[in-house]
């Protein structure tokens, strides 16, 4: 049987929630290891703008634009820009998890190598690690549009884009219901 979220998505033809319950249900695991040597899966690690300093890499600089509230916390999860990893449970490499603050906030997402990633956002506006449709937002790389059809699970081809080896810099638009 469906959730309500997921039902209220439908409905409403925002798909906002399936795109929201990305990180929301998968256990936190956190790696010891530095960032710059992950290449598991499951790394919470600090958002430590140092990666992203003119010659570090390899990394992403992520503008996240539209935060509605400074309530709750932001959290943003890399993905290999495979459709075997987008978006699947437990499948995200790095995790980072900071307070929201209204407006436009930047992070820095170390990646494990030069390749094709992507990333999602979930602003979980008040704090209860649940999606809540009608506070939470969300977001993907190259905000592709969010609608019925793909129940806010765009796939990777949308998404995806490509690291150097250097520092290469995105910028995400949250997505509210209301």
């Amino acid at each position: 049987m469906a959730s309500n979220s997921r039902i209220k998505s439908i409905v409403c033809g925002t798909g906002v929630a399936a795109m929201l319950a990305v990180g929301g249900l998968v256990p936190t695991v956190t790696s010891a290891a530095p960032a710059s040597g992950i290449s598991d899966y499951r790394n919470t690690i600090t958002n430590d703008m140092r990666a992203c300093a003119p010659g570090a890499g390899p990394a992403v600089r992520v503008t996240i634009e539209g935060v509605k509230s400074s309530t709750g916390k932001v959290r943003a999860q890399v993905y290999n820009g495979t459709s075997a990893d987008w978006l699947e449970k437990g499948r995200w490499l790095n995790r980072i998890e900071i307070p929201a603050r209204r407006g436009r906030m930047t992070l820095c997402m170390p990646v494990p190598k030069s390749g094709t990633y992507a990333i999602a956002v979930r602003h979980d506006a008040n704090n209860n690690n649940e999606t809540d449709i009608s506070e939470d937002g969300g977001a993907m790389s190259n905000n592709p549009s969010i609608n019925i059809f793909n129940l806010g699970r765009p796939g990777v081809d949308k998404t995806r884009f490509n690291v150097s080896s250097g520092v290469s810099s995105i910028s995400i638009t949250m997505k509210y219901f209301s």
